[in-house]
């Protein structure tokens, strides 16, 4: 049996203490303490605590100064502040600081608290995974590998697994998807996991190259092996990758004589440089990355099939930015509080219309171009809350389209907790994309979705689902 997340609810006020303790107590381990002190006891003697939530005025030192103190003991626990009035433009400051998630006081709306918790909890537990996985072999720094990603949908919790499973390996990969979906950042987490971590890393672009200088940039030459070639030669970057990881961006691009020298080393794990004759000896590991089909490049001729079936040992594609759009939310905060930190700009938070419309964008360039938004919106922002006023018009008229068309079809069964039709629909696909993912077990979703089972339940029964 799974063992139930832990939460830590300090206040000062014993009622609020026991409150929010039986209403999460079926689906949380709860801790409490009163002050900042007995919960930085709690935080130290209980390392898999995956939320804090905390006041902000108490006796003694405030919840701002345990935030600080409990995110340095703990980077992957979630902080919730709870905020009485004129205390919210500080809260939102200390998001800043390291806070997940601000909710005002007095705690009357407990269902719409919980789903805030819910999501906390979610993302911590993703993140403590991706850390635990990053430290397991020769003590990796939890600040790469898997920790890198952003997203806890079903769609990216499969690559997730993937990338655990092959990277202790030595096998091949190809990794397939649209451009902007992280295929580099895929690569890295693979080679990071893996027993060549301490090796380099090696990315080579292919289509940015010439097919000569593919070639000698691959491969190396000997002094005076073409005009042009240094006097001393060069050592290409496959020997360069020797004893780490080789990644090659975009092999689509490779033309068919490049493909058969690649198809040699592979097998032979020796290669000669351009214009040499000795063989030399390799040792290596390839990932490989596309957006192109490579399979009907093999029956179009354009691409070798020998070569396609020896990359193509483990396969990983990742998803297109509309396909986990549930993630949205949680990219879009990580984003702002880079290019904020980055550009000095006053952005603090964005309003819901805002980012319901981001959530509910196709986004053709996926999550590539959804950064760039971001730091475009931050610089340009007239607040310190980005607006829809503040979005590209492109992203804006589609989601008011939507919302409009929405709200005319489904306002009569509105769930009381959505603050706009376009994030309830969100909310609805991310909870069936699980079930669909858990083959119809409610139990298994609930966890995956990091919600209790009751929730779940409600929430099934809210939008009339009996199956």
């Amino acid at each position: 049996m799974t063992a139930k997340p832990k939460i830590l609810i300090v206040d000062d006020e014993k009622p609020l203490r026991d409150t929010l303790s039986r209403w999460f107590r079926p689906s949380y381990e709860c801790l409490t303490a009163p002050d900042a002190t007995e919960a930085m006891k709690a935080v130290k003697a209980n390392a898999d605590l995956a939320l804090m939530i905390t006041d902000v005025r108490m006796p003694g030192e405030d919840g701002i100064a345990l935030l600080k103190k409990a995110k340095a003991a703990n980077p992957d626990m979630a902080v919730i502040l709870l905020t009485a009035y004129g205390t919210v433009d500080l809260a939102v400051e200390a998001m800043r600081d390291g806070a997940d998630d601000f909710f005002q006081k007095p705690v009357t709306d407990l269902r719409s608290f919980e789903l805030r918790v819910a999501k906390a909890v979610r993302n911590s537990s993703l993140s403590q995974s991706a850390s635990a996985v990053a430290s397991s072999e020769n003590e990796k720094s939890p600040t790469t590998g898997l920790a890198d990603f952003i997203g806890s949908s079903p769609a990216m919790q499969r690559v997730y697994r993937l990338v655990q499973k092959v990277a202790p390996t030595d096998a091949t990969v190809i990794i397939e998807g649209p451009s902007g979906t992280g295929k580099e950042l895929t690569a890295r987490a693979i080679h990071t996991l893996s027993k060549r971590s301490d090796g380099p890393f090696i990315a080579v672009e292919c289509a940015a190259l010439s097919k000569d200088l593919l070639e000698s940039e691959l491969f190396g030459y000997e002094p005076g092996a073409f005009t042009g070639a240094s006097a001393h030669g060069r050592i290409g970057h496959i020997e360069s990758a020797s004893g780490g990881t080789l990644f090659l961006d975009e092999i689509g691009e490779i033309d068919l004589s490049t493909q058969v020298k690649l198809l040699r080393v592979l097998e032979s794990k020796t290669l000669k440089r351009v214009g040499g004759s000795t063989d030399i000896a390799v040792d290596f590991r390839l990932v490989a990355a596309t957006n192109r089909n490579l399979a009907k490049m093999v029956a179009e001729g354009t691409f070798r099939e020998d070569l396609y079936y020896r990359l193509n040992v483990v396969d990983i594609r990742t998803p297109a930015l509309k396909d986990h759009s549930e993630d949205i939310p949680q990219l879009v905060a990580k984003f702002l509080k880079e290019f904020a930190e980055k550009n000095a700009s006053s952005v603090t938070g964005i309003e819901e219309p805002a980012l319901s419309a981001l959530a509910s964008y196709d986004w053709p360039g996926n999550v590539r171009q959804l950064r760039n938004v971001i730091e475009k919106i931050t610089v340009l922002a007239a607040g310190s809350v980005i607006t829809l006023s503040d979005l590209p018009s492109e992203i804006t008229k589609p989601a008011e389209k939507e919302t409009v068309s929405a709200a005319s079809a489904d306002n009569a069964q509105r769930s009381p907790l959505a603050t706009s039709i376009s994030l309830a629909q969100a909310e609805k696909r991310q909870i069936l994309s699980a079930l669909d993912s858990c083959a119809g077990n409610k139990t298994k979703a609930a966890d995956l979705l990091g919600i209790s089972r009751r929730t779940l339940h409600r929430k099934l029964k809210e939008w009339s689902i009996e199956k």
